[in-house]
């Protein structure tokens, strides 16, 4: 199932009197539960019966924003999906970007690996890459902080 709507279900049924959605597609099966007082959503998804992997991410849905550090003041690129954040694009290659390192608009700076799949992430501003506030491997949830661009 698509992140996106992924996310658009979770947010329709945080959103509404709903406590508990199921759909079930050809490639898997998603169920979204909210539990009071704090509603939590639990995706399970269920891979199709030819894959033999399994995969179950829960996510929380009114979790507050991750903190902005203090220091930071240019701006912050924010992770677009839960999943784990990834400097390189394999364990032994060099990372995309460093602390100091020039960036254009639409570049490469990190990959966010969800549901195995490699979703590569883009610079949304040019600048100078003056912090980095993941770490690798780390997991990441949606609008998370990962760089501070100057």
């Amino acid at each position: 199932m698509d992140l996106r709507k992924l996310k658009t279900l979770i947010d329709l049924v945080s959103d509404s009197n709903v406590s508990e959605l199921e759909i079930t597609e050809a490639e898997g099966k998603v169920r979204i539960v909210k539990s009071a007082p704090t509603p939590m959503a639990v995706v399970t998804s269920v891979a199709a019966p030819a894959a033999a992997a399994q995969a179950a991410v829960a996510a929380p849905v009114a979790a507050p924003p991750a903190p902005e550090p203090e220091a930071a003041t240019g701006h912050t690129v924010k992770s677009p999906m839960v999943g784990t954040f990834y400097r390189s694009s394999s364990p032994g290659s060099k990372a995309f970007v460093e602390i100091g390192s020039q960036v254009k608009e639409g570049e490469t700076i990190c990959i966010i690996e969800a549901m195995k799949i490699l979703n590569e992430i883009e610079a949304d501003k040019t600048g100078t890459i003056s912090q980095i506030l993941a770490q690798n491997g780390q997991a990441v949830e949606y609008g998370a902080p990962l760089f501070v661009i100057e």
